[in-house]
């Protein structure tokens, strides 16, 4: 069974809902310039793909869309050594050790992520007074290749700062596709690796 997708733009409801002539996002990117002015010029793109991502994720509903089992999905530059990487939380059953038995449960009634319409959504106020939860959760933290990005423009009045953007924003959903398409069908997969 192939992987499924994490990441994905929805280039569809961009068209639908574009303005004058242009795609959701690309109008975003022009409305929003000011965001990207730390970027200009700058050698690496890094900065500037961080910056295309967020825009791309902040609009509602997103142009970047993702798997039900992805909470959130940031990138950023590492202060480390300027390089990217993405911050990543994806909702998970529990882990192997609390399944094994339900001693540890003691007879309270323990909930796993309640799900509405096959999302994985936060307990009620009203759900969590009446049972205890238990949400796992992973963090992924991962570099993630420059190799494809654009380069970033040089400034505001470039012709193809939305253009970039948008080439910025479909490399990271690429690259991050294919980092978490595979943990993502595992998880939907629900059996052990080995078994």
């Amino acid at each position: 069974m192939p992987d499924p997708r994490a990441f994905w733009l929805d280039e569809q409801f961009d068209r639908e809902h574009g303005v004058e002539g242009r795609g959701r996002y690309e109008a975003e990117v022009l409305r929003r310039i000011d965001d990207f002015a730390d970027t200009w010029g700058d050698f690496a793109p890094v900065a500037f793909a961080v910056t295309a991502w967020r825009l791309a994720t902040e609009l509602s509903p997103g142009f970047v869309r993702w798997h039900r089992r992805i909470i959130s999905a940031t990138c950023a530059r590492s202060p480390w050594d300027g390089s990217l990487v993405c911050a990543v939380t994806v909702a998970s059953r529990w882990p192997a050790e609390l399944t094994w038995t339900k001693q540890w449960q003691r007879d309270r009634g323990w909930q796993d992520w309640p799900q509405m319409f096959g999302q994985f959504t936060t307990p009620t106020e009203q759900d969590q007074t009446r049972r205890p939860h238990l949400r796992a959760l992973l963090q992924v933290e991962a570099p993630v290749p420059l190799d494809d990005l654009p380069p970033t423009p040089n400034g505001p009045d470039d012709d193809d700062v939305a253009a970039a953007a948008r080439r910025a924003v479909v490399v990271l959903a690429r690259e991050l596709n294919d980092l978490l398409a595979p943990m993502i069908g595992q998880l939907d997969a629900g059996v052990p690796a080995d078994s």
